[in-house]
């Protein structure tokens, strides 16, 4: 049944379906690009307030004011520890650099399933493909970031699963990496700039989150 979460509306608006549906071994090509190629637009699916399909748009204008909503996808990942993977981002990246945030996020392109982008991504970013994936539902929402000006309105979907071998993320997406217990991550949020849709994306994958890596989290 879909849920509510908590909303500040001063911040943000989010509706969330949660559940893990799929659960689904993964190969990858951990060095298997599948970008679109260099000098072309990066188009994102628009969608509508249900999640359909409406047509594309190029990446930088849907996250311009006053924003588009567009597919997405968030991933978590985690070691046989039970230690979530978190990246920082890559200084040189237009939105959101050099904050921390989950294991991946990034956009399906056009036509592109979530579950195949979300595997695609995580190998060019980390240099690794999840040994285990499972989608965790969805969540919708509108979170502006004054640091840049831009504006997230996703229909995000949400994917957690297991990592198994060594992480050698690409150093033009990711500047550092981190494996943080539960009680790990509470105190780097305190202490460092995490991402504007890291704490939307965390709450609404948590039932999954707790289904692979424990209660603890």
């Amino acid at each position: 049944m879909p849920q509510s979460l908590p909303t500040d509306p001063t911040h943000f608006a989010a509706e969330i379906d949660t559940g893990l549906d799929v659960e689904t071994d993964v190969t990858v090509d951990p060095r298997a690009t599948g970008s679109a190629p260099v000098g072309t637009e990066i188009l994102l699916e628009l969608v509508d307030d249900a999640g359909v399909t409406i047509g594309t748009g190029e990446k930088l204008w849907a996250h311009q004011q006053p924003g588009r909503l567009h597919r997405a996808f968030s991933v978590f990942l985690f070691d046989r520890q039970g230690r979530l993977l978190l990246q920082r981002r890559a200084l040189g990246k237009y939105h959101s650099p050099g904050v921390w945030s989950n294991t991946c996020c990034g956009h399906p392109y056009p036509d592109e399933p979530p579950f195949v982008a979300a595997a695609r991504r995580t190998a060019e970013e980390l240099g690794v493909a999840p040994a285990l994936l499972c989608e965790a539902g969805t969540v919708r929402y509108d979170l502006p970031d004054e640091a840049s000006g831009l504006i997230e309105r996703e229909w995000n979907h949400l994917f957690v699963g297991l990592v198994t071998a060594p992480v050698e993320p690409a150093p033009e997406e990711v500047d550092d990496f981190a494996f943080v217990t539960a009680q790990e991550l509470r105190e780097l949020r305190a202490e460092r700039p995490f991402s504007v849709w890291f704490e939307t994306v965390f709450e609404a994958a948590l039932p999954g989150i707790r289904e692979i890596a424990g209660r603890d989290w």
